[in-house]
């Protein structure tokens, strides 16, 4: 493996980094929510009454994100090396794998180890290991 220094961006990666980690607590402190992503949709099928505008507006922000970032400089170009019905399935098993999880990435991952739980170290290492093993049977087994 090489590191490509002509695009290695450590500090735009620790800003991003920083941002994520002030805005999951400001969510968590004013809110007593957990910024799982997963959570945050699913919590909107069915709604409840009281519960919707603060899902909405999280996930309005989510998606209007890459649009305020596009002012301030250029956005890398979208590759995407799958074609749609794999798409399709890698999105399927992700949502199926939320479900059994109890949680996805960010869920889990960002905010349940920050919160030093251990269901969410296990479900974070399943998650990697999973993901480690995919890619090299992908890329390695069934290339």
């Amino acid at each position: 493996m090489t590191i490509d220094w002509a695009n290695f961006t450590p500090y735009s990666a620790l800003a991003g980094g920083a941002i994520l980690g002030i805005a999951v607590t400001l969510l968590l402190l004013w809110n007593g929510r957990i910024a799982g992503i997963s959570g945050i949709l699913g919590g909107l099928l069915p709604p409840k009454s009281g519960d919707i505008s603060w899902r909405v507006t999280f996930i309005i922000g989510l998606i209007i994100s890459p649009f305020i970032y596009s002012l301030f400089t250029v956005l890398p170009a979208i590759q995407i090396e799958a074609d749609f019905p794999t798409l399709i399935v890698a999105g399927l098993l992700v949502g199926i794998g939320t479900r059994y999880g109890a949680g996805c990435t960010s869920g889990h991952g960002v905010c349940g180890l920050a919160r030093f739980s251990l269901r969410s170290l296990v479900a974070t290492l399943s998650f990697m290991f999973t993901g480690f093993l995919t890619v090299w049977l992908v890329r390695h087994l069934f290339a």
